[in-house]
Formats: structure tokens, sequence, C-alpha cells
């Protein structure tokens, strides 16, 4: 159980009274009071809330002995912390020959039981003398450390002042140096507290929270510490609740349901509690009994509570985070809490007092009606499942507040004692083997050192500021579910100094949300883009209206949308290098410009072969050279465009593509030539016409001229059109000139050739495929044909992707020619497949046709020569030559004077001679 306002928040005090010397007697007096003690050369006395319940405080009338109840233990935990460092110290030998002791007395957690616990320590054996100075006064007890509460720290420092004595707490107002001068504490003021709450609310949008806090030094001290913070970090106030610390049950349910019914009536969904544990746990029982579940901000003071973290339907209440001065364990502070023992030549009553609640066997305490003497259930918790099976409960120890507890929250206890001993080092002037000055020194000597001190304690360098506080910072803790209970996770820091929340755990699961979305409290919702907020009662609660004002006009480059209540610059959209598709489309571009020199090189080595001198090697290469040139044209589609790039692309293009279709137009005429159905005299005419330089340089030449003049008219420049007023994007691309007339005349010419190419073809295709590439012209022309032609209607309607639109059509059309032209010849000489001869493939014909031979050749079917739709001697010289037969290859095949090759089935044409329809061949 946590019992402190503010946990581990310490307490020293230097006292400067009259001399007294702590005579045995009053050792033993002390004991009467005090439940802990150890002797020493110079002593502290320890003020600790041991239990946090003084009994029938309300009847109280006679000045007599309190007696408390509710064994705090966490509270009992922290002290130890404190006893265990003097230990250590007494055994390291920094002040070597000098012992320092110790008096613990039990505040209860109540000012007035404090006061008498200060009052017994500093009368052990002889009480002050009231004097007009104390400048010379040397007690036994040199300082005080404890007051763990506000409250108590400020009543006890009350006291203290008069003898010029220090106390610690994390109350703002002790920081006051006019009031409380020789006040020093080991934990940062609340102030600090209550500004990181209030930015770790801003941090998380948390704009509209409730604050419950408790009626006393603490509780007010943080909560007006929180509203200066709050207006800084813009976060209202939904209602603002006391809670008073009742010491009367019913009377203190009645303000529990009171302010029970605020937050549920509330539309906050973040709640700030700045109490003590016992009452957080009151709280939450209420809200549990209501169905009721917020996010709760804790303060340090129940942070870390096991009171809270272990309660029955602790998950039912909500997310929990809060804040926890920073703090780590120690295995050798948790190895002294294992084997549990008083100080040697001391006592411990409160250790006794934990072993009976832990060890001791009292079975009747689990009846339905326990006896008085019995501890409350909350209490019984302690006990051990195998309490009824020791003989002694008082020399049994276990891991139990190791395990139970978070021991890391001792820091601040054992950092105390160590600045402590760190300024008797200096004022008692020790070395590694003594201390020369004076142990019977006043108390205010030691103020003087201890407002100096600095040191470093487990890797941590320690001081304290001008206000007598340590500078450190804060832990933010996460309460996080397991199993029925909670446990506390770090998720982040606050440092003082640079006054910034930061996140080390980012991604927590929240119970409100049921993910990492963390949960909303707001007033109003955040109004959009270009309205504006119209206030109402609170700066947090607004209506949103439409931004009426007139717009001012956005500086040169910038815009600002519907709505917007400022300007930004646009974006530019083009083909970016980094950009996924211009990546792919360059890599493609590249890739078929290195296919065609591999292409290249294969038709240079293979020249003499058949396939390629069907395929016309030196057109081939002419072919090769205009596709290299049209995939160099989609690399300028890349990156942001210019006037250069622009008129480039197209030119590359239109140049390169119509090199490449004259040259398939040229092998188109060819093969049309072969097969003229044409008279002898037309097909000589015809046939004077077939020069491919200078096909190819004519037709090459006439699109030179149509894009001379497209870029003397209308040529492309870079879009410098407005784009749409509500959009962002700014879109670069070439535009192909105001008409588009030069574009569409130069694609248009080169569709023309294509299709021209592709009916020469058309009307060649029944040459024999040994012979013949039509088919391939013929699927790579249609292939140009229809990508373009449906290039026009995309690029039209999808004008903002029409130059990825372009990039893609060049490069599926010049593909097209790679694939039908180039690869399957490239195929035919590296696997070396046999061509076969024309004299062969007449005498397969002629073996074919044997059985109808005479049917065929019938006297009356006798065809004149001069009269047959046979090749001519010349288009018979065309086929050998492209098909690469020598004059002597065709010396042989003319052993057959007259040959009739059937293009129809034979089968068919024995059965029915109407549909026999051959060509008479003369070789």
């Amino acid at each position: 159980m946590q019992a402190c306002l503010v946990s581990r928040s310490l307490l020293l005090s230097l006292i400067v009274l009259s001399s007294i010397t702590a005579h045995e007697d009053g050792v033993n007096s002390a004991h009467c009071n005090c439940g802990a003690q150890a002797p020493g050369d110079i002593e502290i006395g320890f003020i600790w809330p041991i239990h946090y319940k003084v009994n029938n405080i309300q009847d109280r009338i006679r000045p007599e002995l309190f007696t408390c109840s509710f064994f705090d233990l966490e509270s009992f935990m922290t002290s130890l912390g404190a006893i265990y460092e003097i230990e250590v110290i007494n055994a390291a030998g920094l002040l070597p020959g000098v012992r320092l002791g110790y008096l613990m007395c039990d505040t209860c957690s109540h000012a007035s039981k404090a006061l008498q616990s200060v009052e017994h320590m500093l009368s052990i054996h002889h009480s002050p003398t009231a004097t007009c100075g104390y400048i010379d006064f040397r007690p036994k007890v040199k300082m005080f450390l404890g007051a763990l509460h506000s409250e108590v720290a400020v009543t006890v420092s009350r006291l203290l002042n008069v003898y010029m004595m220090s106390s610690a707490s994390s109350s703002p107002k002790l920081s006051d140096k006019i009031h409380y001068p020789v006040f020093f504490r080991t934990v940062p003021s609340d102030k600090h507290q209550m500004k990181a709450i209030a930015k770790l609310m801003n941090y998380y949008g948390w704009n509209w929270v409730g604050i419950v806090y408790e009626d006393g030094e603490y509780g007010r001290g943080a909560f007006q510490s929180f509203l200066d913070d709050a207006a800084d970090s813009n976060v209202c106030l939904a209602y603002q609740e006391i809670l008073p610390h009742s010491e009367n049950p019913p009377y203190s349910l009645q303000y529990i349901q009171r302010v029970s019914q605020q937050i549920i009536s509330s539309s906050a969904q973040v709640v700030l509690l700045i109490l003590r544990p016992e009452l957080v746990e009151a709280l939450f029982k209420e809200m549990i009994r209501t169905h009721t579940t917020r996010t709760w901000i804790s303060t340090e003071a129940w942070s870390q509570s096991s009171l809270v973290s272990k309660m029955e339907g602790i998950n039912m209440v909500g997310d929990i985070l809060g804040l926890t001065f920073i703090s780590h364990k120690s295995k050798a502070f948790d190895n002294y809490l294992t084997n549990l023992i008083a100080t040697p030549g001391g006592n411990n009553s409160f250790i006794e007092e934990y072993k009976n609640l832990r060890f001791n066997c009292t079975p009747e305490c689990f009846s339905v009606k326990p006896p008085p003497h019995c501890p409350p259930p909350q209490l019984l918790k302690i006990k051990s499942p195998n309490a009824c099976n020791m003989e002694d409960p008082h020399t049994q120890n276990d891991a139990y507040l190791v395990n139970y507890l978070d021991t890391s929250s001792a820091l601040a206890s054992r950092e105390a004692v160590w600045a402590l001993a760190y300024a008797l080092q200096k004022l008692l002037k020790c070395n590694s083997s003594m201390c020369s000055g004076e142990l019977n020194f006043p108390p205010w000597k030691l103020l003087e050192e201890l407002k100096k001190v600095k040191f470093t304690f487990e890797n941590k360098t320690l001081f304290f500021d001008e206000n007598g506080d340590f500078v450190s910072g804060y832990d933010l803790i996460w309460w996080e579910v397991d199993g029925n209970h909670r446990s506390f996770q770090k998720i982040g820091k606050y440092a003082i100094l640079d006054k910034q929340v930061r996140l080390t755990v980012q991604n927590v699961t929240w119970i409100s949300t049921g993910n990492t979305t963390a949960p909303q409290s707001r007033c109003s919702k955040r109004c959009p883009p270009g309205s504006i907020k119209k206030i109402l009662n609170v700066s947090c609660c607004y209506t949103c209206n439409p931004y009426l004002v007139d717009c001012k006009k956005c500086p040169n480059g910038t815009w600002s949308l519907k709505g917007w209540n400022h300007c930004e610059p646009r974006w530019e959209s083009y083909l970016k290098w980094s950009d996924p598709y211009p990546i792919t489309l360059t890599t493609a571009a590249s890739f078929g410009i290195l296919l065609l020199i591999v292409i290249l090189i294969i038709f240079l080595v293979h020249r003499d072969s058949p396939p390629m001198k069907r395929a016309e090697v030196r057109l081939s290469c002419v072919m090769i050279v205009g596709l290299a040139v049209s995939f160099a044209s989609v690399i300028c589609f890349m990156g942001k465009p210019t006037v250069y790039l622009c008129c480039a692309r197209h030119l590359m293009y239109a140049m390169g593509f119509t090199l490449c279709v004259s040259c398939i137009l040229v092998k188109a005429f060819r093969f049309f030539l072969a097969f003229l159905p044409f008279g002898q005299m037309t097909n000589r005419q015809l046939h004077k016409l077939y020069n491919p330089p200078v096909i190819v340089t004519i037709i090459t030449a006439l699109q030179v001229i149509i894009c001379l003049l497209w870029m003397i008219f209308d040529s492309p420049y870079v879009e410098g059109s407005p784009p749409s007023p509500q959009t962002m994007k700014k879109i670069l691309q070439c535009r192909e000139g105001a008409t588009y007339i030069g574009y569409g005349i130069m694609l248009g010419y080169i569709g023309l050739l294509a299709l021209i190419g592709f009916l020469l073809a058309f009307k060649s295709r029944k040459v024999p495929h040994e012979f013949s590439e039509t088919g391939y012209i013929i699927f790579s022309m249609l292939m140009y044909l229809f990508v373009w032609v449906c290039f026009i209607p995309v690029y039209i309607t999808n004008h903002e992707e029409g130059t990825a639109v372009q990039a893609s059509a060049i490069l599926v059309s010049t593909y097209g020619i790679i694939f039908c032209h180039f690869l399957p010849k490239c195929y035919e000489a590296l696997r070396k497949i046999k061509i076969e001869t024309l004299e062969t493939i007449v005498e397969r014909s002629l073996s074919l046709t044997s059985d109808s031979t005479t049917d065929m050749f019938d006297p009356q079917m006798t065809i004149s020569t001069q009269r047959t739709d046979s090749f001519s001697n010349l288009s018979t010289t065309t086929i050998l030559g492209m098909s690469g037969y020598s004059s002597k290859d065709n010396a042989a095949a003319s052993v057959t004077n007259v040959v009739a090759v059937c293009l129809s089935n034979p089968n068919r044409l024995s059965k029915t001679r109407s549909n026999k329809i051959c060509t008479t061949v003369r070789l």
C-alpha cells in the first residue's frame, strides 16, 4: 500500500536546538514512542508514516499517546531503504571512525502525530530551552528525514523553522525560501509534476479533463500549480472536485458518491486524481459499482500503489497512466529485504509487526466474524500460506516484499541518506582513514555543506538547486493489464531541464479503444480547415463556422484550396526517375537497346546463313538502328520536362520508327512483286520501282520534312496552363503543340506506312513460308496499328497520364517489331535449322499430286505460258534472289519445264475438279 501523497518525498531536517545529550534512559524513552532505533555517534531522526490511520482521532480530547492502524507496506519498505543505506555507509567506511545511528517514529500519516513524534525526539532526556538564539545548539539528533506527506511536512517545517531545521516534501509552497529557508528534498517540486501532466495531456490531445484533489496541503498546492500549467498547454477543466480525507466512513462515502456522480455526468473522458491511495481505492470501488470507465491520470502519490493496482475489479475502471519519480531497482537492496533483520545493536518493532502479519498463525482472523485484534481484510492478504507451519515468525524471511512491491520506489529515501553522508564527510573533514572534524557540531554547519553537496549515486549525479530540490525528472508509468490486476510499465520520461515528454513505448493497447489508438477527451471536435472557432464559455468549447472573410491572394507559386486558411506551394507531378513506373519504363527501354545490340551481333556473325540472307542483313541493320533510336526516345520521357526534351522525344521516335517501318515496307513490296497477279509487262514496270535504298531514303525524308514544319509552326512546349482550382497537384508535361496538327500528321504518316505495308504483305500471304516473311509483317503492322489506335482515345480521355501512355505505346510497338522480325531469324540461325531448297519443295509437291496428275493435265486444260498467272522470269528471279539460291541452284532446278504446284489440298482436288487451283511455274 502507498500511504503517502508524495511517495518517496523525503524530509531532511537540520536541528539547531539547545545542547542536549541523549543518555541511555533517553534512548529507552525514545523506544517507547519510536518503533526503530540504532545507536551512533551522529543520529538521524526518521519521521515515517508506517501506518496510514490514527485511531479515533475525531474523539481525541486528552493529550495521550496516539494509536495507529492499517500497516502501510510500501511506506514500511521505503523506510527500510533509508535504514539499509545507513548500514551500508557504516560498513563502507565513508566516515572512518564515525558511526551513523537513527531514531524512527511513526507519523501515522497525520500531522498531529508527526508533531508529537518530533517533540519526543527533541526532548529526549531534556526539553529544548527557549532562547533568543540557537547558534551554538548541539543536539544528539542532528537531522530529520521523512515526513512523506506534504501536509505533514508543511506542519513539521513550521515548527522546525523556529530552530532552523529543514524538511522535505513535494509541495510547491515548500520551495519558498522566505518561509522555509532550510527546506531540502530529494525529489522535484510538484510544480514540475503538474507541468509534466499538462504536457502529457497536450501530447495526447486531451483538452477537456476533470480533476479531483484532496483537501490538504498537497492537493491544494498541486491543483493551483496545475491550473497555471493547464492554461499554457491549452487544457480546460470540465469540473474540479475536492475530496476531504475524513476519518468518518459514512461522511467520506457521501463525498465519494458525490464526486462519482460528477464524473459520470461529465463528458470529460480523462480525470486527474491528486489523492492518497486509500482515497483512490474508495473512488474506484464506486466506479466499479456504477460500471464507469475513464482514462485516469495518476500523480506520483499513487502511480505505483499496490493497494490500488491489486484491488478487485481494477480492470473495470479503464486506462490508467501517470508519473512517478525516476527510479530503478537495486539487487543489493532486494537481497536485504529478502533477509530482513533489525540493525545489529538496535531494534525495529516495525519489522516485528510486518513479520507477525506475514508469518504469525492467526486462522481466527479468516473467519466470518474475526476478533478485534485481527488486521483489516486487505492486510490479511499479506499472510503467508505457510504461516501456521512456522514456529517463530520473527526468524522467518521470504521474498514477499520484493515480489509484491516495486522496490525501486525506495530510491529517493536511499539518496537522501547518501546526501547527508557526503555533507557530513565534508563537514567532518574525513579522509580514507579518519574524520578530524568535531562530532558535536551545531546543525546549521551541516546545512551549509548540504547546500553545496554534489555526488554520484548509482551512476547518477545528484545535487540540490537554489530551491533545495533535486534536479531529476519523472518516469511515465502505464498500468498494464496483468490478469485480474495491473502491473507497471515504464513507457516514457519527462526531463525537467528541457520540459519535454518523450515516449519510449509508442504502441500500448488502450482498454477504452481496444487498440493502440489513444482515446479522445475534447469539449469540441477540431474545426476543419477553412472554418473559424466561435468560443463558448471556455476556450476549449466552441462551434465551427465557415470562414466568411474575403480571401487574400496567395503569393506566387502557392495556392489555397477551398476551406483552407493558409497557402501552400503546389507540388509538381511528372515522371520522376525515382518513381516505380518510370523506373519500369526506363528498365524496359534499356533492356530493349541491349537486346538490339545482341541481335545485331548475331546477324553479323551469321550473315551468310540462309535465314539471314532471306532477312536482308543490310535492311535489318537499318531497322535495328531505327528501333534503338525509338527506345532511346522513351528515356527522354523521364524527368522534369523541358522544351528541348519535349522536342527530342518526338523527333527521335518519329525518325527512328519511320526508318524501321520504311524497311519493313520495302520487304513487303518485294514479296508483293514476287507474286504479282498482273501481266508480264506490268510486272516489269513495277519491278523497276524496287530500289530499297531509294525507297527508305525518300520515305524517311518525307518524315523529316513533316517534323521540320511541325517544329517551325507548332512546336511542342511544356504545359503552363493553371491546374484545377481544387487541386494542389501541378502537372508538368509536354504539349505536342497548340493545335496538335503536326503531331497528328507525324503519327498519321507512320500509320499510313504501316497500313501500306500490311496491305502489300496481305496480298502476298500465299507465298510459301519457306521464302516469305509476310506473316511476320502482317502481325507486326497489325500490332502497331492496334496500339496506336487504342492510344488516341486513352490519350484524350486521360490527360494527366498522357506522358506515361505515350512512352508505353512506343515500347509495345517497338518490342512488337523485335519479336516478329528478329527473334525468329536469330532462333533459326542459332539452331541451324535446315532450309529446304526450291527443288526439294517442287519434288515434294509433285509427289503429293502424282495420283491426280492425269486429271489435272487434261489436253483441254493446257494453259499457254503467255496467259498464265504464274511467276514471270523476273518474279522467279526475285524469289530465288531473296531466298539465297545461286544461279547454279537455278540451273539445277530447270530440269522440269512445267510443274503444277497446287496450292489447295490435293485430296480435295482429286474429288472436285472445279476446286483445282494450280499455278504453272516456268523454271
